[in-house]
């Protein structure tokens, strides 16, 4: 009879298998590019940004604060449709992220 190994739970992986970061940036891009669509983008840019804010507010590291907060003015400048505020802030967000991905 084989032994099983089990080394701990299994499952999705988080992110969908990338780092945080990398993961973070992307989906601000994506948000950033389809917030004024008409066909569903504001839905999914405003889900995306939301994701994103929760997911680093999750980590409970302070050096995201100024991030979450900035993700919190994007996601309400979304709802509110003033695309281009919801564009510069997540265009700011994308540059903090740029930022930490390079001294990580």
């Amino acid at each position: 009879m084989s032994q099983v190994e089990v080394l701990g739970p299994k499952g999705p992986l988080r992110h969908g298998g990338v780092d945080l970061l990398t993961w973070a940036r992307n989906q601000l891009r994506v948000a950033s590019e389809i917030v004024d669509n008409p066909g569903g983008g504001l839905l999914f840019a405003s889900q995306t940004i939301g994701q994103v804010r929760a997911a680093l507010a999750e980590t409970d590291d302070p050096r995201w604060s100024p991030l979450v907060e900035l993700l919190e003015r994007a996601e309400d400048a979304t709802v509110h449709r003033d695309f281009r505020r919801a564009r510069a802030t997540l265009a700011q967000a994308g540059d903090v992220l740029g930022t930490a991905a390079a001294t990580d």
